[in-house]
């Protein structure tokens, strides 16, 4: 067997062990965190993770947000799916990780129309709808 074949079929073992610690998950969190733990080998050119902690962690976690320009929610179900790779498969403790660069949140701004603009769409409804819009409109403003 070659070396490289070697080292494919140790990785998919491994893989495979982090897949059977959760397996009391659900079967989604199972295939994305054992999809993001694959990514983070890969990452650091299949280097086994126990040869790996904090720094290395940090780096892939900042890459996501910098060169990858993930959402923050797929960044932090990374550092979920690798604090689980951590403390309940290698058991190990990373410290804390400052220095991660965190993905952006997209401002959200409250779509709130005017009252012309309120009226004007109450005057395209008929019937029972325009009453529902009226009552949840007339309940919902604040008096002025």
């Amino acid at each position: 067997m070659l070396a490289s074949q070697r080292e494919d079929s140790r990785f998919k073992r491994f893989l495979q062990s982090v897949s059977n610690r959760l397996r009391h998950g659900s079967r989604s969190t199972e295939k994305s965190y054992v999809g993001r733990i694959r990514r983070y080998i890969l990452f650091h050119g299949k280097r086994h993770p126990a040869e790996m902690g904090a720094p290395e962690v940090t780096r892939f976690l900042s890459s996501l947000a910098v060169q990858g320009r993930v959402a923050a929610s797929t960044q932090n179900q990374a550092l979920s799916a690798l604090l689980f790779l951590y403390r309940h498969v290698l058991h190990q403790d990373l410290p804390w990780l400052d220095d991660v660069v965190r993905a952006k949140r997209p401002n959200r701004l409250p779509i709130v129309l005017t009252r012309d603009e309120v009226r004007a769409v109450i005057a395209e409804l008929d019937g029972t709808p325009t009453l529902l819009m009226v009552l949840g409109y007339a309940c919902s403003s604040a008096p002025a």
